[in-house]
């Protein structure tokens, strides 16, 4: 494994041939930096780096800052490039339940791999949240089209807004938070009589 090092003001994990003068992260001299041994294993090392949660939650944050300000620009300028922007909502609209689900999936992969468990307080709320929003969206793929993208779209994208905003915050806390070691194993497993041995 490579040697890695880290930014003690910062905490950005580098490898230690890849730094130069500064901290790519905060820009400090790199006198700043530490030896680093990471704290979890390669497995799971391997599946946090994909980056899965972060990356498909991107797509549902921009839809869920999208719907609101498209439905609330075509209601109040009705000639700026309705067509246009009428498509661009219903189709965001349609794809937002499904990003939604996509992003708790990777959730869920992302929660087991970093704490081991979904049972801790914060967790178990994120995951009431993301209920929650994805019900709201798909009230709002069946209510939008019947109101006319109106009133009820503009409230029910902003419930889906602050619900995500709220989500955003605390998944900012949780983000550098990793529990070291490996996946607990059943006993009997491969794995575990190997580590017995």
């Amino acid at each position: 494994m490579k040697e890695l090092v880290r930014c003690r003001p910062c905490g950005f994990v580098m490898e230690a041939d890849k730094l130069g003068d500064v901290c790519p992260a905060c820009g400090l001299p790199r006198k700043v930096f530490e030896p680093y041994r990471e704290r979890v294993s390669l497995n799971r090392l391997f599946v946090l780096n994909l980056d899965l949660h972060p990356i498909v939650i991107h797509l549902s944050q921009a839809l869920v800052i999208a719907i609101p300000l498209l439905t609330i620009i075509i209601n109040l300028f009705g000639n700026f490039q309705h067509d246009l922007l009428k498509s661009v909502l219903i189709f965001s609209i349609f794809v937002f339940p499904f990003t939604l689900v996509f992003a708790i999936i990777t959730g869920v992969i992302d929660g087991l791999t970093r704490f081991k468990t979904l049972k801790t307080p914060l967790l178990r709320v994120k995951i009431i949240f993301s209920i929650i929003i994805l019900l709201l969206s798909i009230a709002l793929l069946f209510v939008a089209p019947r109101e006319n993208y109106g009133l009820i779209t503009i409230i029910l994208s902003i419930l889906c807004l602050a619900a995500g905003v709220q989500l955003g915050l605390w998944g900012k806390k949780l983000i550098n938070v990793i529990l070291p070691g490996s996946y607990p194993m059943k006993k009997g497993s491969k794995e575990s009589q190997v580590k017995e041995e």
